[in-house]
């Protein structure tokens, strides 16, 4: 399967436009509700909750709210980087807000260590398939995920590398403002990848070669 880096109106353009929004809204609100899932299972969030969570014990607003304010201000460190954001930048921030706040007053608490690891592991299988349906549209990355390819192109650094800085820094300050971490933490750490990965085989829409834009094919 291949992806391709498009222009923001190279996006509209690309072909098969319903099944790829389809994929763009549902993939989001999977993201969410694999967020409000890890959130619920109490066992450790990824490391941007635990910033979103860290930040929510000192700012009185809904964790939706939060996550929009955050993909916001990340979006604006893409201006120095020259980064255009797509359709799916800008569903990314409003969507998957809106999206946590509701699914978090859909679903209690999980108790029970059985329910627990249960959830935990039913969230990363849906935020890999939510994750997979989002990036297979070829709408753009998210704000968190341009940040990091922005930094790659500017400095030439591994996407690995910058991958890694980006989340452990984001992972320190949510923790010394009081978010959650924990064995959810590691094993969204380890499992996303492998997660994402295997779904994006039946979820990447395939268009046709795209003139003049440089493209990845997923392994």
């Amino acid at each position: 399967m291949t992806l391709h880096n498009l222009t923001p109106l190279d996006q509209l353009r690309a072909g098969k436009l319903p099944l790829r929004l389809a994929n763009l809204f549902i993939g989001l609100m999977l993201f969410a509700l694999a967020m409000a899932l890890l959130i619920r299972a109490q066992l450790g969030v990824d490391p941007w909750d635990v910033l979103h969570l860290g930040l929510a014990n000192y700012i009185p607003l809904s964790l939706g709210t939060i996550v929009i304010i955050v993909g916001v201000v990340v979006l604006l460190a893409w201006i120095p980087l020259k980064q255009w954001p797509g359709l799916g930048t800008i569903a990314n921030v409003l969507v998957i807000g809106l999206g946590l706040d509701f699914f978090l007053w859909l679903i209690p608490d999980v108790h029970g260590l059985g329910w627990q690891i249960l959830a935990l592991v039913g969230a990363i299988a849906v935020n890999g398939l939510g994750g997979a349906l989002y990036i297979g549209c070829h709408f753009g990355p998210g704000p968190r995920d341009g940040l990091m390819t922005g930094l790659h192109l500017r400095t030439g650094k591994s996407i690995r590398l910058l991958r890694t800085i980006i989340e452990v820094c984001v992972l320190g300050i949510g923790w010394l403002l009081g978010g959650p971490v924990g064995v959810g933490t590691v094993a969204y750490a380890l499992l996303i990848g492998p997660a994402t990965q295997f779904f994006f085989k039946y979820t990447t829409v395939a268009l046709p070669a795209q003139q003049g834009t440089p493209s990845r094919t997923l392994a």
